[in-house]
Parts: C-alpha cells; sequence; structure tokens
C-alpha cells in the first residue's frame, strides 16, 4: 500500500495566505489512526466549502487534506470492530479539520469514527445523504422525542434547497409531516414540492428582524441557517412546539427574545452531528436506511470527478448547489 494516490491540499503560508492543490500522497503522509479505508465516495458540504474557500477558520492544521464525510471499504485495521472488507461511513469527529479528510483516495482513522454503512445501500447513497442528510435525520429524530407529530402541524425547513433542507423534506414527508420549505431559490419550488414540501414559502418571509412573538404557523422547525431566520421560526412557532438548530448559513448570532419560550412553551433543540456518539450515528443511519425514499435521494443529488470538488466548493458558497453533491473517487 505504498503506491502513491490522488489527493487535495490545503496550505497556507507565513503570512497566512491559504493555497488548495491537487496532488499525489502515500500512505506515509496519512495521519495516526488503526483503520486505513478505500475512499469510494464522498461529498462536498458547505462546510467543505468553507475550508476550501477559506472564507471561514474550518481547517485548524496545515497542510490538512479537507473533506468531512467518506463512505468506502477497510483496507487494513488493528481495531477489533473492524476487518478487511468492511463497508463504512465516516462523518464529523474533525476530520477535515484537524485531521486528514475525505478528498484523498485513502483515509487512515480511529474505528471509533467509523459506522457500518446499512445493508443495501451504497457508498454512492451514503454520499448522497453525507453529513447534511445525516444531520437532517438527527434534527428530525430531535423532533420525535419532543413529541412533535405529524398530527400536531407543519413543519417549516429553512435553506430547503440545501442538502440539510432536501433530506429534511424528503423524511419528513415520508413520515407524513405537512412540510412549508423556506428558500431564497422559489425558482426551485416545483423541486421541493416533488420532494414533499405542501409549501414553499420564500427567505424573505424570515430573513429580516421580527417581532418577539408572531403567528402560530408550525408546529415544529428544522433550521440551518441560524441569526433572523431562526429567530422568526421561533417565533412563530406554536405552544409547546420545538424547533431543531444544525446550522448558521446567516449567522452565528441570534437576534432572539425569550418571549418564545417563557409564553409558549417552545424549545430550542440543539443539533451537533460532528461528535455525536456511535449509538446515535448508527440510529440515524438506520432510520436513513428505512425512511430516506431512494427515488428522492437520486432526484436530490448530482455526480462530479474527483477533479471538480474545488469549483463545487466555491459553487455551493455561492448558493448555486442545488440539493447534494457526490464525488466519485474511482
Amino acid at each position: 500500500m505504498s503506491d502513491g494516490f490522488k489527493a487535495i491540499l490545503i496550505s497556507r503560508d507565513d503570512d497566512k495566505n491559504q493555497s488548495v492543490e491537487i496532488t499525489e500522497l502515500t500512505d506515509d503522509d496519512l495521519m495516526e489512526g488503526d483503520v486505513t479505508v478505500a475512499v469510494e465516495a464522498t461529498t462536498v458540504n458547505y462546510k467543505d466549502g468553507l475550508a476550501i474557500t477559506g472564507k471561514a477558520p474550518v481547517v485548524r492544521r496545515f497542510p490538512l487534506v479537507p473533506g468531512i464525510d467518506f463512505a468506502g471499504t477497510v483496507i487494513a485495521s488493528s481495531d477489533p470492530d473492524w476487518k478487511e472488507g468492511d463497508k463504512v461511513v465516516l462523518n464529523g469527529w474533525g476530520v477535515g479539520e484537524t485531521h486528514h479528510g475525505a478528498y484523498a483516495a485513502r483515509a487512515r482513522v480511529k474505528g471509533d469514527w467509523l459506522v457500518r454503512l446499512p445493508d443495501g445501500m451504497t457508498p454512492h447513497q451514503a454520499m448522497a445523504i453525507g453529513t447534511a442528510g445525516y444531520t437532517a435525520m438527527l434534527c428530525v429524530m430531535a423532533l420525535e422525542r419532543h413529541g412533535i407529530t405529524p398530527e400536531r402541524g407543519p413543519v417549516v425547513v429553512t435553506g430547503a434547497a440545501g442538502g440539510v433542507g432536501t433530506v429534511a423534506i424528503s423524511v419528513l414527508s415520508r413520515l407524513g409531516y405537512p412540510v412549508i420549505a423556506s428558500t431564497g431559490r422559489t425558482a426551485e419550488e416545483d423541486f421541493l414540492k416533488d420532494l414533499g414540501a405542501a409549501e414553499v414559502i420564500d427567505r424573505e418571509e424570515l430573513s429580516g428582524p421580527g417581532r418577539p412573538l408572531g403567528k402560530e404557523r408550525w408546529a415544529g422547525g428544522i433550521d440551518a441557517v441560524g441569526s433572523h431566520t431562526l429567530a422568526n421560526v421561533l417565533s412563530m412557532t406554536s405552544y409547546g412546539g420545538a424547533v431543531a438548530a444544525c446550522g448558521l448559513a446567516q449567522g452565528m448570532d441570534l437576534p432572539a427574545s425569550v418571549a418564545p419560550f417563557i409564553l409558549r412553551a417552545v424549545s430550542l433543540l440543539g443539533i451537533d452531528s460532528v461528535m455525536a456518539p456511535r449509538a446515535l450515528r448508527n440510529e440515524a443511519w438506520q432510520r436513513l436506511a428505512s425512511d430516506l425514499d431512494r427515488d428522492k435521494l437520486a432526484a436530490l443529488s448530482s455526480t462530479i470527478r474527483f477533479e471538480a470538488i474545488p469549483e463545487a466548493a466555491r459553487s455551493i458558497m455561492a448558493g448555486e448547489i442545488r440539493g447534494r453533491v457526490v464525488v466519485d473517487m474511482a
């Protein structure tokens, strides 16, 4: 396993100017870990876009191979949980941030970071889901644990045309929830309704400063946007409802009032996908295998070659990507 393989490497000079190049590495360049995986598919998430464009300090050591997700086959292992030939998925754990990530033909990681690829799911399908879709399922599970059932009323999904949003709409609609999709790309209305949205609203309805309390419009929400959008979603959530927050596309701030919490008993549910324990990850992936329509998954994803990753990263930051992008590493 000493042959070279292609990889994307992010470097930074003494003046902290970042550069991105497609290069060749060997196994000796990989970081510590007890499992080596042949990466068969990866994806481009919003966080990957931040890393490659340098628009946020996602990468915290240099040089580094970016990419926070991969699916592939174990080719070497000293971890008793994994053996050669096992099909695995990885999301998070600092991979692509502090540890060499997915944008290389091989990855060496800790076995504790891996989950088993669900039966009947291909690496390509797993990466059509990726961290974005896995995060969407964590959000759905959090709403369910809070007692937000389809009978309670609609669920609003912000950033609806993005990676989290498209998977959230697909899963929620299959589970019987009426879904209200909020997007800045109103031209995608037909696409979002095909995924299962009952209604599509312009994000402008939610993106500006709002009142402490608004009209009760939904029983729950999945928000990948943050800032004023999350504040407005909270203000319009009905009594006893809940909102799962997992993103910050609009900003990290939350210019909200306590009114929804103390006058309507609304709950804000924080969702972290990076360090979630393995049991929760396994549950989420098994739920994705059963509750996500594979035909819809194909409709919300597109496939690119390895060399196109940097351009896709720039496109996702410009809001030009619909749904999910899968990278074929063959």
